[in-house]
C-alpha cells in the first residue's frame, strides 16, 4: 500500500476527525453500516458530539450523512481511513513483536499513528520485517531489561 501524506484535495484533516474515519471504516466492515451511536459508544462520548463532528467531516466530503440514516465514506474519506487503519497495523505489529501489555500498545499506537510520517511508518515497517526474520533482535532487546 501506498502512503500519502495527505489525500488530494482534502484540507488539512485533525487527529479526532481521523479517529473518527477509522471507526466509520471499522463499522463498515463489521456491520455493513455505521451510525452515530455505535461511534458513540465506541469514543465513549455523547452522540450529540459525535453527530457534529460528522457534519463537519460531511462538509469536507469525506462521509456521506443523512440523518437518521447513518452514513458512508466517501472515495476520499475511504482513502484517508484505509490509511489510518494501515499505521495503526503497522505499529501495532512492530510493538507487538517485544510483547507489551495489550493496553499499552493501544494507547501507544492511538498517539503515535496520528504523528508518524510515512517515511518513518515505512522504516517501521521495514524493521518489522526485519525483526521477524531475525528473533535474536527480540530476544537481545528483551535482555536489555526494557519494563511495560
Amino acid at each position: 500500500m501506498v502512503i500519502k501524506e495527505s489525500v488530494e484535495g482534502a484540507n488539512q484533516v485533525s487527529s479526532a476527525m481521523e479517529d473518527y474515519l477509522e471507526q466509520i471504516l471499522h463499522l463498515i466492515n463489521q456491520k455493513g453500516y455505521a451510525r452515530v451511536v455505535d461511534i458513540a459508544s465506541r469514543l465513549k462520548i455523547s452522540q450529540a458530539s459525535v453527530t457534529n463532528m460528522i457534519q463537519r467531516l460531511d462538509t469536507e466530503g469525506l462521509v456521506k450523512y443523512e440523518k437518521y440514516r447513518g452514513m458512508v465514506l466517501t472515495e476520499q474519506g475511504a482513502r484517508l481511513a484505509e490509511n489510518i487503519v494501515y499505521r495503526h497495523r503497522i505499529l501495532s505489529e512492530f510493538l507487538e513483536l517485544f510483547d507489551l501489555n495489550k493496553d499499552t500498545i493501544y494507547q501507544d499506537v492511538e498517539g503515535m499513528e496520528h504523528h508518524t510520517s510515512p517515511s518513518t511508518l515505512k522504516v517501521i515497517e521495514e524493521l518489522t520485517i526485519q525483526i521477524r526474520k531475525h528473533p535474536e533482535i527480540i530476544k537481545a532487546v528483551k535482555q536489555a531489561g526494557f519494563r511495560d
